[in-house]
């Protein structure tokens, strides 16, 4: 239950498959990442030409990898319904047609859309390199990203059998008691999957996983202190450079703007907005810097790797 002032938002179920697809193709970065870019469905076939068409797909330009999407209600059934569904869509996306039918509507997407220029430029791709890039990134096998209301035994048992990796998402409807038509949604924080069935995540099961990792949590280990001050520096298309001094707090909060915030993310994009910029998200762990030039997410590998070093 949410309550917002004298109203209660309790949670409820969603009409269709197709609402639960509207909130994630709608948020998708929001879910996937700031650096993702999300490709609508596209028919794919197997080897022996079955056609079928996943929710989407996403390029995560800054981890180099890919998704296959399929947004599912927990009331579909996993052995009749979404095992047989995903192995097809799996086996199709491993064929060089599709890849090469994704390939070229990134290009055609980069051509029409100067946020989708804009993303790949931050890290110096440009339209020259894209197609050799996204050739690296399809190479590599895809990710299941499935976003779902609901995460049972059956589910979790499956995602952990498949040969590739699976990450689950929960994204929940709730509307409010007594007024049925006021609907809020609920997404997670800070891109994390509910279920993660990656090789690092396995070895990391002992610890933290990447997105697990906190400021607080480099605070104590004496990779920032509070009171240090870190930098970002942006420039929108069109505008002028901005440099944008940021207090980290001792519960892990940043200071900048005359506001607090929770995330180094969502500090990053009220920066971003204040000079200009039109994004609705942006990977605060890669803004932000310290006096060194290390950003955060820089410092979250070195915590997560003395973690490691720490449990072997």
């Amino acid at each position: 239950m949410i309550i917002y002032g004298k109203t209660k938002f309790i949670a409820a179920p969603f009409s269709s498959e197709q609402e639960l697809e509207s909130v994630v193709q709608a948020n998708a970065e929001l879910i996937f990442g700031p650096d993702s870019i999300y490709l609508p469905k596209s028919l794919i076939r197997t080897p022996d030409g079955f056609g079928t068409i996943p929710d989407g797909f996403v390029i995560d330009i800054a981890e180099r990898r890919w998704f296959i999407v399929e947004a599912e209600l927990a009331s579909h059934s996993v052995w009749n319904h979404i095992a047989p569904q995903v192995a097809k869509q799996i086996i199709a996306a491993s064929q060089p047609a599709s890849r090469r039918a994704l390939t070229d509507i990134v290009v055609d997407r980069v051509k029409e859309s100067p946020n989708f220029r804009e993303k790949f430029a931050d890290f110096n791709i440009y339209e020259i390199d894209i197609r050799r890039f996204l050739g690296d990134i399809f190479d590599g096998k895809p990710i299941v990203g499935l976003p779902i209301d609901d995460v049972g035994a059956d589910l979790r048992e499956w995602a952990q059998t498949l040969k590739v990796e699976v990450r689950l998402w929960l994204v929940r409807k709730l509307v409010e008691f007594g007024n049925s038509d006021n609907v809020l949604y609920e997404i997670p924080e800070e891109y994390r999957p509910v279920l993660d069935t990656s090789p690092e995540s396995d070895e990391s099961n002992q610890g933290y996983r990447y997105y697990d990792v906190t400021i607080e949590n480099l605070i104590d280990c004496q990779l920032l202190t509070a009171g240090q001050t870190l930098s970002l520096v942006y420039k929108p298309r069109g505008g002028e450079r901005k440099q944008y001094l940021a207090l980290v707090s001792s519960d892990g909060s940043m200071e900048v703007l005359g506001k607090s915030f929770s995330a180094p993310s969502y500090a990053a994009l009220a920066c971003i907005q204040n000079a200009g910029s039109d994004r609705e998200t942006v990977n605060g762990w890669t803004s932000w810097k310290n006096s060194e030039g290390e950003t955060l997410a820089d410092l979250r590998d070195k915590f997560l790797t003395s973690k490691r070093r720490s449990q072997r």
